[in-house]
C-alpha cells in the first residue's frame, strides 16, 4: 500500500512538472469519456455530456460555467512570456434565433477558476469591484453576444481582447477574411460550429486573434492584430481554460475541441471525430394542415391572454398612489416608469451620491433627453416621508438662480421620488476638502459664495413665506455647467409667515453650523441660517471643516482659529493655501471677518442675508467689527459650548452628517398626508 501511495505522488508530481514545462501542448479532438476531471477541472455548471462534449451552461438562468486545464503553465521564461498559441472549436446555441444570452472567452489567468466573478455581462470573468484592477493579471478573448454599454462594447455579436477587465482592448464584429481578402460576417449565436485561433508572437509583442467557419481553413489574415507586451500582464505560471454565462435567455456554450502549444504552433484539430451539437428542446415535426390549424389558434388565444397578464402585472408594477396633499402639485408630477428608465433602473453606476433622507442618481429622460438627478428618499420612517413631503411644499414653489430647481416628483407605493435639475460638477465639498484633483480658485469661490447668499436672502425676504433652510453648507450647494452655486437639499426646511413668530420645532441641522440660540430655544429663524452661513463662509475660504478633530488643539473649531488670526492682525493667513496666491486680498478679508460677524453669539448682532448680499456686493461696508463686541466668548461656538457640541459632532451618523427628531405635530402632518 505504501509502495503504491509513493508511484501516485510520483506520477502526480511529473504530471505537474510536464504542464509546467517550457514546451507543453496537449490536443483534445474528442474530451474524454472517463475520468474526465483529470483532464479539464469544471467549475459551475460545466459539464461534460455523454457523447464528450463539453457544455459549459446549461438551462439555469444568471449562471456561468468554466473549464481549465488542472495543471499550472509555466508562460514566462526569463521574465519573458513566451511565444504560444492555441485553437478550439466551439458553438452557441440560443432556444430562440436571435435571442440568446451571453457569450465565451478563453482566459489565462492566475488561479483555476474565478471565485469571485460574476455571470451574464461579467461573462465569468469579473465583478463590479474588481473589473478593470491592474492586480488580475488575467488575459482573455471574448466572443459576446450581447451589447454591454458599461463596458463600451460595439455590437451584439464582437469578438474582443481584454486585459484585466470588460472595457475591450480593442474589438471587432465577429467575422473573418475569406481568400480574396473579403471580410465575411459571422452570427456567434447561429448555432453553428466555428474556429478560433490565438496566436501571440513573442518577439514582436503580438496577440493575433482569428475566426472561421468550421468548413473553412484557417485564413491568413487574423481578424484582430494587437502590439502588446503579456510579459506585463502575465505571471510566471498561470491557469487556461475557458469561461461562459447565462443570462435571461436559454443558451448553450459548447467547447467541441481544444488543442494549446507553448512554445510552437498548436496542433491543428481533427473536424471528423468532433462530436455532434444537441438541440435545446424536441425535435420540431411537420404538421399536416388540419391539425397545424387548431394548433396556431390556441396558440393565439393563449398569446393574448399572456397579453393581457403580462399588461395587468405591468400596470400594477409601475401602479402610483395619488393622495390628497398631491393634488395641487398634479403638473410635476412624473411617472414612475419614466424614472425607472431614465436611470436605467436605479442601477448603482448611476448613482451621484447619497445622504441622510434617500440615494441620489444620474438619468436622462427617454422623450426629451433631458439630463435630471432623482432622489429615491427613504421612505421607512416618518421622518423620509416628511422630508419628502418638506421638499415639495418647500423648493416646489421656490424659483430662483441660485436654487437647484425641483422638476417634480414620483409618489408610488413603497417608492419616494424626488426630480431636480442635474448638476454635472456635483457638490462644493468635493473641491475644497480631501486633497482635490481639482481646486476651485478664489475667484469661482467667491462667485459661489454670492450665489448662495442670493439664493438664502430670496428664501428670507423674496417668497410668500419665510423659508430656513437649516442646513446650510458646502455638501448641500451644488455646482451647475458654469460653476454657479445652487443650494440645494430642502428636507429639514421650515416655513412661516412674514412677521409671525417661528413655531418651535425639535432641532435640527449638523454640528459645526448649529446656532446656539437654535439649540437653545428650539425655533429654526433667519438668524440661524445666518449663523450656519457664516461656517460656510469659513469653511469655503479656508478648505477646513467648522469642526475638526484631527487638527491641532487650536486648530480643532474652525471659528476659534480664524478669531485668533484676526487678533493677530492675519486673517488672511487663515486663507486655503490650495488656490494659491491668486486672490483679492479685499475680497479675502471681507468673507472671513463676515464669517466671523455672521457667527456671533447673539442673534440680534448678525446681519440679514440682505445686509450679507449688500457687503459682498460693496453696497454696504462691513461694520467695524470691535464696535460689535466680537471676542471668542461672543462666537457661536465658545469654549463653554465646545465639549458638548465636540461629542455631538463625534457620534452623528457619519452618512447624513445630519440631526433631526420629528415633533408629534409633524407626525400628524406625515400621517395625515397617508
Amino acid at each position: 500500500m505504501a509502495i503504491s501511495l509513493m508511484l501516485a505522488s510520483l506520477i502526480a508530481s511529473l504530471l505537474i512538472t510536464v504542464a509546467a514545462s517550457n514546451d507543453l501542448s496537449f490536443t483534445y479532438n474528442r474530451f474524454p469519456a472517463a475520468a474526465a476531471n483529470d483532464n479539464l477541472i469544471l467549475a459551475g455548471i460545466a459539464e461534460f455530456n455523454s457523447d464528450r462534449l463539453l457544455r459549459l451552461t446549461n438551462d439555469s438562468m444568471q449562471e456561468k460555467g468554466q473549464a481549465f486545464y488542472p495543471h499550472p503553465v509555466k508562460f514566462k521564461s526569463n521574465g519573458t512570456v513566451s511565444s504560444f498559441s492555441t485553437t478550439f472549436v466551439f458553438a452557441i446555441m440560443p432556444q430562440y434565433a436571435n435571442l440568446g444570452g451571453h457569450g465565451i472567452a478563453l482566459v489565462i489567468s492566475p488561479t483555476r477558476g474565478l471565485p469571485d466573478s460574476l455571470p451574464s455581462q461579467y461573462l465569468g470573468l469579473f465583478n463590479e469591484s474588481n473589473n478593470g484592477n491592474l492586480t488580475n493579471h488575467v488575459f482573455a478573448v471574448e466572443l459576446d453576444t450581447i451589447y454591454s454599454s458599461e463596458f463600451g462594447d460595439i455590437n451584439n455579436n464582437h469578438v474582443a481582447v481584454d486585459i484585466n477587465g470588460l472595457d475591450s482592448l480593442l474589438a471587432a464584429p465577429a467575422g473573418y477574411y475569406d481568400a480574396g481578402g473579403n471580410l465575411r460576417n459571422l452570427t456567434l449565436i447561429s448555432g453553428q460550429p466555428m474556429q478560433a485561433w490565438i496566436d501571440y508572437d513573442q518577439v514582436e509583442s503580438r496577440i493575433d486573434v482569428t475566426l472561421a467557419p468550421i468548413s473553412a481553413a484557417k485564413p491568413t489574415r487574423s481578424l484582430l492584430s494587437l502590439r502588446k507586451d503579456l510579459s506585463e500582464i502575465l505571471e510566471d505560471t498561470m491557469f487556461i481554460g475557458f469561461s461562459s454565462s447565462t443570462g435571461s435567455f436559454l443558451t448553450h456554450h459548447y467547447v467541441l475541441g481544444w488543442s494549446f502549444r507553448l512554445k510552437g504552433q498548436a496542433e491543428s484539430l481533427s473536424i471528423s471525430p468532433l462530436p455532434r451539437i444537441p438541440r435545446i428542446g424536441p425535435k420540431g415535426k411537420s404538421k399536416a394542415l388540419a391539425i397545424a390549424i387548431p394548433v396556431i389558434s390556441v396558440t393565439l388565444a393563449l398569446a393574448v391572454i399572456l397579453g393581457v397578464v403580462y399588461l395587468v402585472k405591468r400596470q400594477r408594477k409601475f401602479a402610483e398612489v395619488l393622495e390628497d396633499w398631491e393634488v395641487d402639485y398634479g403638473p410635476h408630477r412624473y411617472k414612475f416608469k419614466d424614472l425607472y428608465r431614465a436611470t436605467k433602473g436605479f442601477r448603482a453606476k448611476e448613482e451621484l451620491g447619497r445622504g441622510g433622507f434617500g440615494v441620489v442618481f444620474r438619468g436622462v429622460l427617454p422623450k426629451s433627453k433631458i439630463e435630471i438627478a432623482v432622489k429615491r428618499v427613504s421612505h421607512d420612517t416618518q421622518q423620509g416621508m416628511r422630508a419628502f413631503v418638506a421638499e415639495i411644499v418647500t423648493i416646489g414653489r421656490l424659483s430662483h438662480r441660485n436654487l437647484v430647481g425641483l422638476l417634480g416628483y414620483c409618489r408610488r407605493k413603497g417608492e419616494l421620488l424626488l426630480v431636480y435639475d442635474y448638476m454635472p460638477n456635483s457638490s462644493l465639498d468635493r473641491y475644497i476638502y480631501d486633497q482635490p484633483k481639482l481646486v476651485l480658485e478664489w475667484w469661482q469661490r467667491f462667485k459661489v459664495i454670492k450665489g448662495v447668499a442670493s439664493g438664502l436672502c430670496y428664501l428670507h425676504q423674496g417668497c410668500d413665506q419665510v423659508v430656513i433652510h437649516r442646513d446650510v453648507k458646502a455638501s448641500n450647494v451644488l455646482l451647475d455647467s458654469e460653476w454657479n452655486g445652487r443650494l440645494g437639499d430642502f428636507g429639514l426646511a421650515r416655513l412661516y409667515d412674514h412677521g409671525s413668530d417661528p413655531r418651535t420645532t425639535h432641532v435640527a441641522g449638523t454640528p459645526g453650523y448649529l446656532a446656539p440660540d437654535h439649540a437653545r430655544t428650539g425655533k429654526a429663524t433667519p438668524g440661524s441660517d445666518v449663523y450656519a452661513f457664516g461656517a460656510f463662509l469659513l469653511e469655503v475660504a479656508c478648505g477646513r471643516r467648522p469642526i475638526d478633530p484631527t487638527r491641532p488643539a487650536g486648530e480643532v473649531i474652525l471659528v476659534d482659529w480664524v478669531f485668533a488670526n484676526w487678533v493677530s492682525g492675519q486673517i488672511v493667513e487663515a486663507r486655503d493655501p490650495n488656490f494659491g496666491s491668486e486672490f483679492v486680498v479685499e475680497e479675502l478679508d471681507l468673507v472671513l471677518k463676515l464669517g466671523l460677524l455672521c457667527s456671533h453669539s447673539d442673534p440680534e448682532a448678525r446681519p440679514s442675508m440682505k445686509q450679507v448680499v449688500q457687503m459682498l456686493e460693496g453696497e454696504l461696508p462691513l461694520p467695524d467689527m470691535s464696535s460689535m463686541g466680537l471676542s471668542l466668548s461672543s462666537i457661536g461656538l465658545n469654549f463653554g459650548r465646545r465639549e458638548g457640541l465636540m461629542g455631538l459632532a463625534l457620534s452623528t451618523s457619519p452618512s447624513s452628517g445630519s440631526f433631526t427628531h420629528l415633533s408629534s405635530a409633524e407626525e400628524s402632518l406625515v400621517c395625515g398626508g397617508r
